[in-house]
């Protein structure tokens, strides 16, 4: 059922003060509480309840206000409801008119109502509050025709470039592409390099290298001999020199060079799109 809407109580309450009797009005909450337009959300999320049918859902206000102090001091839904407790500007900034010593919804009410309104209606947050910034003079309209992310801290999906994943690459590289074009290889070493990769990886984590050394030389091998059989097999043909010349550059590159390499002739990565 649709949340109910607040009523205007009819004489004030002589055993209560209202909150709005009781803040600073300079408060940076009540400021921004008497901005924003809270009427949108009602209709916006209005459609997703039904009428008469089932126990009346939580002000839309209230769920609206206790995620927007959610994201602007980055609490948990715990921490806001207890911070919804302690403070009358929360509970003002969340349409209460009197202040309350308990909590009107339970904390998994904001897991369920986030699932409800979906990610798609809860930019309607965020674009209200870009609105009331510009109603506020916060923000001027120039202002949001550039947004500049800063991006240094989060994690990137980047591996550190080790000699085993560079050949093993290089052995997958150069297989799929013979077979692409149809150039028949005495082995391809992809089953077997796999395996080698594999078995260094665990080596190196449990601190044994010289023995992992063994199965990086190994993938050197047969990147060697994969490189050498289809040089010879597409001698003569224009069409496969042109479709394998990057690839065989590049592990031709990798092949000569060594761990202590450096400079920009060193060999990070290897990429093929063609063949992807």
């Amino acid at each position: 059922m649709r949340p109910k809407q607040p009523q205007a109580e009819p004489q004030e309450d002589l055993f209560q003060a209202r909150l709005e009797n009781l803040v600073d009005p300079r408060h940076p909450l009540v400021r921004l509480a008497g901005l924003i337009e809270w009427g949108r959300f009602e209709a916006e999320f209005g459609a997703l309840y039904t009428d008469a049918i089932g126990r009346p859902g939580l002000p839309t206000r209230l769920m609206v206000g206790l995620h927007l102090l959610k994201h602007m001091d980055g609490l948990s839904d715990e921490a806001v409801c207890a911070r919804y407790l302690d403070s009358p500007y929360g509970q003002l900034f969340c349409g209460e008119t009197y202040f309350r010593h308990a909590l009107p919804l339970d904390r998994s009410s904001m897991t369920r109502w986030r699932r409800r309104i979906g990610p798609e209606r809860l930019e309607v947050l965020r674009a209200e509050s870009l609105a009331a910034a510009q109603r506020g003079g916060a923000v001027e309209e120039k202002h949001l025709r550039r947004v500049t992310i800063d991006t240094t801290v989060q994690p990137k999906a980047v591996t550190h470039p080790t000699d085993r994943k560079l050949l093993h690459r290089g052995i997958e590289i150069l297989g799929r592409l013979a077979r692409r074009q149809g150039i028949w290889l005495r082995q391809s070493y992809l089953r077997v390099a796999k395996r080698a990769r594999r078995e260094a990886a665990k080596l190196i984590h449990s601190g044994r290298p010289r023995q992992a050394e063994r199965h990086v030389r190994q993938l050197r091998t047969w990147l060697g001999r994969l490189f050498r059989d289809i040089g010879r097999k597409i001698a003569g043909s224009a069409a496969a020199e042109a479709a394998f010349a990057g690839p065989l550059g590049l592990v031709a590159r990798l092949l000569r060079q060594r761990r202590e390499d450096r400079g920009r002739e060193k060999l990070y990565s290897l990429h093929a799109p063609e063949v992807e």
